[in-house]
């Protein structure tokens, strides 16, 4: 790869998109393609595919989705499934018409069965049943992982799809209605730190066990992925290290300064028990995550405190 090579990123003003553009300048690459969703609907297949025909890209990175927590895949599953569909079959379909020899999709680890042997492995996919609160998701993006798949095993181009753990950082969505389990925290303790220390009431019952990436790390692995011809069509990124929600909220309610009480309403779904990536296939390549959970969450809680009076609401 070249340091002028075309790259397109879709969803580059993401939590995502941005990390892995800021990464990618830090590097010294300097030919980076981004376009707001106002430029491009990427669920618009016409208008998609005459973007990358006339940009010809070289490599195009597809951090580019309809994401959300359990609440939002909950509330709304056809956008999910269909929109997640759509941006992702007119960006991979329209690489290969373009002859675009590198592609890189980015998925999630809920592409896995809900009750798959733990740590993860990449052969589990399609082993078992999927967790039902964020199953639209997920299936949208098994579909993906297998057209970039299927593109490689036809027509022999470099698709590549790498599956993320939970992934938090700056630039995340802290919407309380749409936003998933660390960043919603996160502003719930602040918050009522801010309200005189008053309890937070949590979903659930604390005890199922996350994994948690650091988004610049993701964007590391992203730009390994570009600059190597990783010889298998799937690769989980994470940590290999998890811990129960409850210990998250516990660290998150030390970093923000809560001092008030945690209510947990069991009531609530907990979601899939546990779920840890297995993630010795990319560490027998070469890439391994820098950034601890305790110094990630500090990172951005301080970005969070920079740029909370901007922070919007997410509109579904």
């Amino acid at each position: 790869m070249n340091l002028d090579s075309k790259i397109y990123i879709a969803g580059h003003r993401g939590m995502v998109g941005s990390a892995i553009w800021r990464t990618l300048i830090q590097k010294g690459y300097t030919n980076l393609i981004g376009v707001s969703s106002a430029e491009l609907d990427l669920r618009n297949q016409q208008a998609v595919r005459d973007f990358i025909s006339a940009e010809k890209p070289d490599v195009i990175i597809d951090a580019a989705a309809r994401v959300g927590g359990i609440l939002a895949n909950n509330t709304y599953p056809y956008p999910f499934i269909m929109e997640n569909l759509q941006i992702q079959n007119n960006l991979i379909d329209s690489a290969l018409q373009a002859g675009t020899e590198k592609f890189i999709f980015l998925g999630s680890s809920c592409i896995y069965p809900r009750l798959a042997p733990q740590p993860l492995k990449e052969e589990y996919l399609l082993t078992g049943d999927l967790e039902p609160t964020n199953e639209w998701y997920a299936i949208a993006k098994i579909t993906g992982v297998k057209a970039c798949q299927a593109i490689r095993k036809q027509f022999g181009k470099d698709y590549v799809s790498l599956m993320p753990t939970n992934l938090y950082g700056t630039h995340d969505n802290f919407d309380l209605n749409t936003s998933h389990v660390l960043p919603a925290m996160m502003r719930k303790f602040h918050e009522a730190k801010e309200n005189n220390q008053a309890p937070v009431t949590l979903w659930g019952s604390g005890t199922p066990l996350r994994e948690f990436l650091f988004v610049d790390d993701m964007a590391a692995a992203v730009v390994f992925a570009l600059e190597n011809k990783l010889p298998d069509y799937l690769y989980n990124i994470g940590t290999g290290v998890d811990l129960t929600i409850k210990a998250l909220a516990e660290t998150i309610q030390k970093i923000t300064g809560h001092q008030g009480a945690i209510i947990w309403d069991d009531t609530k779904p907990d979601g899939t028990p546990r779920k840890l990536m297995d993630i010795s296939k990319m560490h027998d390549l070469g890439w391994q995550h820098k950034v601890d959970l305790e110094e990630g969450i500090q990172r951005t809680y301080d970005w969070f405190l920079e740029n909370v009076d901007g922070i919007k609401e997410v509109k579904m």
